[in-house]
């Protein structure tokens, strides 16, 4: 067998070099998050050839000491930590003092470096990792590092490395991330000698934002904020018009720190798409700061990753975050008339009796309360005339809920789809399976939350073939099952029998309706929360709300805008899509251009 070698100093550093020097971006993020440890307010970067050829990193600092100048390039020296119990509580970008080491490794380094305690500064100069020098010399306050020659001492690195447009590209992102963590820092960029980015250290996060992705982002973001007890989050997100085909428009930073983590954005994008149906990824800009004993930065060599105490607290509440923000964002365009009441204690609301018919599956009896427990009443001549899709009246208690948009008189009904009304100078499109599908959605909701879902019970039970994977799935999420009215019992080794399902859903295709969900249940990770997957659950309620084409008397048109008003949010229906559309009289004198 082969005997264990040790290796040398100069191959471990390239092995090290390895793994936080991955090309040009890695060592211009490297020296930018030390010259932002440093205090500097001012930091400018220049490369050439994409930083194949040189990169140069400037900042205004508080120095290097003149003593600590070779104790830089050693392996594991820093300034940042002193013992173990620090990596509890790490407050700086660097820690792990690898960076300087790793990069003089695999490239030539010249270092200069003065604090205001001398009038003179200090130069070094590094070659493949061999101190070639060092000397006194004249210089500015604060730190300049020149590196050239990226990798030529490891051919088989260098040729992985991308067009030099490519490296420049990726330099160019991780200046923008981190002078969009850093608005109160000046960050200039220059390739080829022509300058690229210019941020002016305003302290303000949108004029970078204005600097970075231009007018049109920056007119089309929202802001995010809200706080908790151990963490806060800020920042923006984008509306539909800047959402794009990847995700390179997102940035997650922890304490300062940009990172990468598919829970939180997944979390992001889930409270974006219950707004707003997309087939693409939304635009964000993200803050979270939390304590940092909180947080754990120490797992990954380039610190791109970082791993909470408690990841589904972080899930929720960045979920409910961007939620409430996208949420107000939509309320701010409906207002609600001064001469209007603001709640009702009760209002009607009209219910797909299709979704109470139990033919094939389901079981009723002419005497069984509905939801409010009253016996089911119908409309007599009015309903009567449409007799292909009847509609059940209830009064259902609103617990004085608050109006979100005015009362609107119905003017009729378009393509048998969309109502039309008005309120003063503004004209009003709804959608009425959308709008419908919402009120439902809800309705399911609330009653999971509070415990109270009605279920109906199947006239033949409906047995379900599993897989062993997606049997153990059922076993691990039975109880969602049961809170959302389902019941089920095993049945077999692999098999589950479906005996009763929510009343809500109407008369589903039970057996899809179970491996939809079951498959939705799989798809989520690990960071769900069980609000999440109630919610996953709720949004299949649509199924039993009224259609597109089916036509709707004036008085079931008024009862459904009268419910729509008084849900928590009206504006959009479970999967995202506009229910009500507002044009005000404004907007469609433009159209006519009867103004300009």
């Amino acid at each position: 067998m082969k005997r264990i070698n040790l290796l040398d100093a100069n191959t471990s550093n390239k092995i090290a070099a390895g793994e936080v020097v991955e090309g040009p971006s890695s060592v211009v993020k490297e020296l930018l998050e030390n010259s932002i440890d440093s205090g500097a307010k001012n930091i400018i970067v220049e490369i050439e050839d994409g930083g194949e050829k040189s990169i140069k990193v400037l900042d205004n600092g508080c120095g290097i000491h003149p003593d600590d100048i070779k104790k830089a390039f050693m392996p594991h020296a820093t300034s940042k930590i002193k013992s173990a119990q620090d990596l509890e509580k790490i407050s700086t970008m660097g820690f792990r003092g690898e960076a300087l080491a790793s990069i003089a490794a695999v490239s030539n380094v010249v270092l200069k470096s003065r604090t205001d305690q001398f009038n003179s500064g200090m130069e070094i100069k590094i070659n493949g990792g061999k101190l070639k020098g060092a000397q006194r010399v004249g210089c500015n306050l604060g730190t300049s590092v020149l590196v050239e020659d990226l990798f030529f001492n490891v051919p088989a690195r260098k040729k992985f490395l991308k067009s030099p447009s490519r490296e420049a590209a990726g330099i160019s992102d991780i200046i923008s991330r981190l002078s969009l963590a850093n608005a109160d820092i000046s960050f200039k960029f220059f390739k080829n000698g022509k300058k690229s980015t210019t941020t002016y250290g305003s302290g303000n996060v949108m004029d970078v934002i204005r600097c970075i992705y231009g007018k049109n982002i920056y007119e089309n973001i929202i802001p995010v904020e809200k706080h908790g007890d151990i963490a806060s989050i800020y920042g923006y997100i984008g509306n539909a018009e800047i959402s794009r085909g990847s995700r390179n428009n997102q940035s997650l930073f922890v304490n300062k720190r940009y990172i990468k983590n598919k829970s939180i954005t997944t979390a992001v994008e889930k409270a974006f798409k219950s707004f707003i149906t997309i087939n693409k990824f939304p635009f964000f800009i993200l803050f979270i700061d939390i304590f940092p004993e909180f947080v754990d930065v120490n797992v990954h060599p380039a610190k791109w990753e970082v791993k909470f105490s408690d990841s589904r607290m972080i899930y929720k509440f960045v979920f409910d975050a961007v939620h409430d923000a996208l949420k107000d964002s939509l309320k701010d365009s409906f207002t609600i008339d001064a001469d209007e009441p603001d709640h009702v204690e009760k209002v009607q609301i009209p219910v797909d009796l299709k979704s109470l018919n139990n033919e094939n599956h389901l079981e009723q009896s002419s005497n069984k309360p509905d939801y409010d427990g009253r016996q089911n009443s119908f409309i007599g001549e009015t309903a009567g005339n449409y007799k292909q899709r009847k509609l059940n009246f209830q009064e259902i208690p609103m617990n004085n809920e608050t109006a979100k948009f005015p009362h609107l008189q119905i003017i009729g009904q378009f393509h048998g789809t969309y109502i039309i009304a008005e309120d003063g100078d503004n004209l009003y499109m709804i959608d009425q399976h959308a709008a419908h599908e919402k009120i439902l959605f809800e309705k399911y909701k609330k009653s999971i939350q509070s415990g109270s879902v009605l279920s109906q019970i199947l006239a033949t039970p409906v047995v379900v073939e599993l897989s062993p994977i997606d049997y153990n799935y059922y076993i691990e999420n039975e109880n969602i099952f049961k809170k959302t009215g389902f019941k089920i019992e095993s049945f077999g080794d692999t098999a589950v029998n479906i005996r009763e399902v929510p009343m809500i859903l109407g008369k589903p295709d039970i057996r899809n309706l179970f491996t939809e969900i079951l498959d939705n249940l799989k798809n989520m990770g690990s960071g769900e929360t069980w609000e999440v997957k109630y919610i996953s659950i709720a949004t299949l309620a649509c199924k039993a709300a009224i259609k597109a084409n089916d036509h709707l008397s004036r008085m079931e048109m008024e009862d459904l805008l009268e419910q729509l008003r008084f849900i928590e949010e009206p504006y959009t229906c479970p999967h995202g899509r506009p229910v009500i559309i507002k044009f005000t009289l404004n907007d469609l004198e433009k159209k006519f251009k009867r103004i300009q």
